[in-house]
């Protein structure tokens, strides 16, 4: 079932079970991914639905680290409960060391031999990633490139 679809069954369910985050949280995810689709002026895709999700989660964290920063706990504890519920629709973040052997099949695919190749390298892994619909955190993905090629 795409993503969009259980997202949508899920409020009707969240709706009948009268539970208002998960409700509100799959309302904002749905509009989110709304208005990428009148961006692009057609239907997403599952790997761009999870592009978007993502994004939303990456925002949620911001701004946990914002709420926390300026004393507001029970704020930062509904975000993570939102990031709980967004991270149900996304598949498993992939490990540190799957990453790296990806990267360093990117590597030897490339032929890259220095940090002047990174982003080939980087391009290369994040299509490799994005290829198998797996869920990668890309600032993971720099650091073992560069780590690997410095």
């Amino acid at each position: 079932m795409p993503i969009l679809e259980q997202i949508t069954k899920d409020m009707t369910a969240a709706m009948k079970a009268k539970d208002e985050l998960r409700l509100s949280t799959l309302r904002m995810i749905k509009s989110a991914i709304k208005n990428r689709e009148i961006d692009k002026r057609q239907p997403l895709t599952d790997p761009e639905v999870m592009q978007v999700l993502a994004t939303q989660i990456k925002q949620r964290e911001d701004a946990v680290t914002q709420f926390q920063q300026g004393g507001r706990q029970e704020l930062a504890d509904k975000e993570r409960k939102e990031i709980t519920i967004i991270n149900a629709y996304l598949p498993q973040a992939l490990s540190a060391g799957e990453v790296e052997a990806t990267v360093r099949a990117a590597i030897q695919e490339t032929g890259a031999s220095s940090a002047k190749d990174m982003g080939t390298v980087m391009k290369a892994s994040m299509a490799k990633f994005q290829a198998a619909n797996q869920r990668v955190d890309g600032k993971l993905v720099s650091e073992t490139v560069k780590r690997l090629l410095g």
